[in-house]
């Protein structure tokens, strides 16, 4: 497997260019088709979150496919592909490997530690399967990167020190708004991360719960499990007067609330701490121009990512990525290993047939040895074989586990003159003209 990731985060692009570039609706997976329909692709996938947009890929070309993948990326977001590439950062093989397993970790994240990536990366890896554009390569790539996180969280303090954005966000609005226990809250959308942020609102002490979403039934369902009430998503601007504090997270391609009715909302207010609001969309829900409006307090992703988070002490991000280092060096192992498995398979099979071979021709020139001579000269012969290749195909594996140990699987395979469609055979990838990369879920074709 040869990793590429292409993509652009709030480490390489500000929130103006991340909201422009922006993937809704039905793009993300028009995205990931156009991937794994390019010639240099064999598998896709798409890690897009608000503050993140990352193909992964399985490629046979690097620049070919950086230069495909970022087309791909400027013509879906719709941003200029000269402006793009200012932003986009690339990484390759055990770079990549180590892009994602710290990103897993929330080494990355905007508030360092943060949890939440792993369902983002369970998501993105459920989609890519879903829609046939990941194959065996990226789920063990990414199912071993949900293992690393999953590690980092329990053996290190990274998992209590980090915050998600919501929780760092509501610091943000509890420091110029008032504390979060008693308020009046609302919030608009449904989906996992308006989930969390309703739920923490709930174990913060809000005295009043309200969820609106365009989808009612999502919105009941939400509002049931906290003990909460909705209001029909019609409705919004209206309920901004009855609220203190206002989330919002959909993934409207526009902004759900507009800085007349936050004027409106305000002027109806009675109290002295200002109509707070927390947008967590990526594009932005809440008119950028509630920055300006007395009376009203807008925390959104660029106020995140301009605000200094709590992060984990130094120890705990050393620690992780401690953890980081020692997991990419293990995977990079085991595939260079796997990579060789076939041709050891392959050796022997050949062994096999050679010792099958001189048994038969032993047996046509020695007609009258009986069955248990004949059996004890088949079991010397294997026994002289298994000995003979035990030694060099232990050594090979141990070597090819090693930077560079792809060499070693190319000369085993010149040294005993091994047929490449024998050892292609043993590991299900075709040969020839026509042949096809292994993909699906764990095997089957990709969406092309």
């Amino acid at each position: 497997m040869s990793l590429l990731v292409v993509g652009l985060s709030h480490r390489t692009a500000p929130v103006t260019v991340l909201e422009r570039a922006a993937l809704t609706g039905d793009v993300p997976t028009r995205l990931l088709h156009d991937a794994a329909a390019t010639a240099t692709v064999s598998e896709a996938a798409l890690l897009n979150t608000c503050n993140r947009i990352e193909l992964y890929a399985d490629v046979d070309k690097f620049h070919a496919g950086v230069a495909e993948l970022s087309l791909l990326l400027a013509h879906h977001s719709g941003v200029d592909l000269e402006e793009l590439t200012g932003h986009l950062y690339v990484h390759y093989e055990d770079r990549a490997v180590h892009h994602l397993f710290s990103v897993a970790c929330g080494l990355d994240s905007m508030v360092v530690g943060e949890g939440q990536i792993l369902g983002q990366l369970r998501d993105s890896l459920a989609r890519a399967q879903e829609e046939h554009t990941a194959g065996r390569g990226l789920n063990e790539l990414f199912q071993q990167a949900l293992r690393v996180g999953k590690r980092a969280h329990s053996e290190t303090g990274i998992d209590k020190a980090g915050q998600s954005l919501v929780t760092f966000g509501l610091e943000l609005v509890a420091a110029g708004a008032g504390e979060i226990a008693g308020k009046r809250a609302l919030v608009v959308g449904a989906g996992s991360m308006s989930s969390l942020a309703a739920a923490t609102l709930s174990r913060a002490g809000v005295s009043d719960l309200v969820i609106a979403n365009r989808t009612p039934e999502r919105a009941e369902r939400l509002a049931q499990s906290l003990g909460a009430r909705t209001v029909d998503f019609a409705k919004v601007p209206q309920a901004l007067a009855d609220v203190d504090l206002v989330i919002s997270c959909t993934g409207s391609a526009g902004v759900v609330i507009a800085a007349a009715d936050v004027a409106t909302a305000v002027a109806l207010r009675a109290g002295a701490q200002p109509l707070a609001f927390l947008d967590l969309a990526m594009p932005r829900d809440v008119d950028h121009a509630v920055h300006e409006l007395p009376g009203a307090l807008l925390v959104d992703l660029e106020s995140l990512s301009e605000a200094d988070a709590a992060t984990p002490g130094a120890g705990d991000v050393d620690a992780v990525s401690g953890i980081v280092a020692d997991e990419v060096a293990a995977f990079g192992a085991a595939q260079r290993a796997a990579r060789i498995a076939p041709t050891v398979v392959a050796l022997r099979a050949m062994a096999s047939e050679v010792v099958g071979a001189e048994l038969a021709r032993l047996q046509s020139r020695l007609p009258d040895l009986d069955d248990r001579s004949s059996a004890e000269v088949a079991q010397t012969v294997r026994r002289v074989v298994d000995k003979l290749l035990h030694a060099p195909t232990v050594r090979v594996k141990q070597l090819a586990a090693e930077p560079g140990g792809a060499s070693y699987a190319d000369a085993l395979r010149e040294l005993f003159d091994l047929d490449p469609g024998a050892v292609h055979a043993v590991s299900g990838t075709p040969v020839g003209p026509q042949a096809q990369p292994v993909t699906g879920s764990l095997a089957g074709g990709a969406a092309r």
